[in-house]
């Protein structure tokens, strides 16, 4: 079975390669009896995952039984798992069977395997090793074939690390590790799975189908989604219930995230991971790199003083035309300036930004952040508010210019 197929028929949504990488470890462990162990954030669809294992792999006829470990108190693990006698505890008023007797031949889902207590590690590995095992209040030993499959939402190396789970069988549960990828490492997801969440409640709930705006999607594509593909699809399911217009825009959507209400301020929408501070730090090295070449070619932008003074004159009316301008101010641009926009990038800087020249007239550096928000004012304003025709001239992404606008908090449409 191909890749797409496995998706198709599993409802996998995603074409990153994170998520193709995933479905092909899937196919080729499918058809083994190898332990598999799950890694990934709660809401990332671990168990999806276990039920595409168990469904591609000669045990499908046999029963997948579903165990959350983290769910069961510590003093009833063992039962659920093994089974007890008659008597073998308090409340343990007929003997009844375990998981472990129920699945065999089949595959038992291990959820949360992080949360196990220690003492039902020790039973667990046994079974993992030998197949046998015995119920609770018994001392007769009973053998199954039952394949395991974990999942967990830690890092099952640091809880060995700390001495909470047992490194023995770690290594065994770990034979192979698939790992989930969380949304905000695969963004290029978001919309294909929002999609078809809202089409999905849509149909659920007989409602009419609602149409996203760009703006819309960009908000859910730079959210961090701490509930993963969970708490998207909870998302799609207000705004279909609670949302009445058949378009939905960034407004519409802002008060349907955790923690976030429509009044509260663009960034508090981002909880950012280390890996995503280090792109934000480079998106700021890029106006960086921008602002020290504007600073280099404004010789060669002279010709057009005059008239930007004009277009912009309602703002900066006492600055005058100087037919020495070149010689009021000199500017030695950087040695390591790293290099200069490209040449069909040119005219449009050129443009957007001798309104920032004008402001060196007194032999006064803005800062950077003036100098930011000076440069996405003027390009907005010359192209109508176009924001990819502002980034483009800008030479940066218009996500990265779409961020920048919520971290101003301004609204230039």
């Amino acid at each position: 079975m191909d890749r797409q197929t496995v998706q198709t028929r599993f409802g996998i949504i995603g074409e990153s390669s994170e998520i193709h990488h995933v479905i092909d470890r899937v196919r080729l462990v499918a058809n083994t009896d190898i332990s598999v162990l799950i890694e990934g954030e709660s809401g990332v669809g671990k168990e999806l995952i276990a039920q595409a294992i168990h469904e591609l792999s000669l045990r499908r006829h046999k029963a997948l039984k579903v165990i959350n470990t983290g769910a069961i108190p510590e003093g009833l693990i063992e039962s659920e798992l093994f089974g007890a006698e008659k008597g073998a505890f308090t409340g343990a008023t007929e003997r009844r069977r375990g998981i472990f007797e129920e699945a065999d031949g089949g595959t038992i889902f291990l959820d949360e395997i992080g949360e196990m207590p220690q003492s039902a590690q020790v039973r667990l590995l046994r079974v993992l090793e030998s197949g046998t095992f015995n119920r609770v209040g018994s001392t007769t030993i009973q053998r199954t074939d039952a394949r395991v499959v974990a999942a967990t939402n830690k890092n099952l190396g640091h809880e060995v690390t700390e001495g909470r789970f047992r490194e023995d069988l770690y290594y065994r549960l770990s034979t192979i590790i698939i790992h989930i990828p969380p949304l905000r490492e695969r963004r290029e997801d978001i919309r294909p799975i929002f999609d078809a969440f809202l089409y999905s409640s849509s149909q659920k709930y007989q409602t009419p189908r609602r149409a996203l705006t760009q703006e819309a999607y960009d908000l859910l594509e730079s959210y961090s989604w701490p509930g993963n593909v969970r708490e998207l699809r909870n998302v799609a399911d207000q705004i279909v219930v609670l949302h009445r217009s058949s378009e939905v825009n960034a407004e519409d959507i802002r008060p349907f995230l955790r923690g976030i209400s429509a009044n509260a301020p663009p960034t508090s929408l981002m909880r950012l991971s280390s890996e995503q501070q280090s792109t934000n730090e480079s998106s700021s090295q890029e106006l960086t790199v921008i602002y020290r070449a504007l600073l280099e070619i404004r010789q060669g932008m002279q010709d057009l003083r005059k008239d930007l003074i004009s277009i912009f004159q309602d703002r900066y009316a006492d600055v005058k035309p100087s037919s020495n301008y070149p010689q009021e101010m000199e500017i030695t641009p950087p040695k390591d300036l790293p290099m200069l926009p490209s040449p069909d990038r040119t005219e449009n800087l050129d443009t957007i930004a001798y309104e920032v020249e004008e402001k060196l007239q007194d032999d006064v550096l803005p800062t950077l952040e003036e100098v930011e928000r000076e440069l996405i004012q003027k390009a907005l304003k010359r192209f109508d508010g176009n924001r990819k025709e502002s980034a483009n001239a800008l030479g940066i992404s218009p996500r990265t210019l779409y961020r920048k606008l919520r971290e101003m908090n301004e609204d230039f449409e």
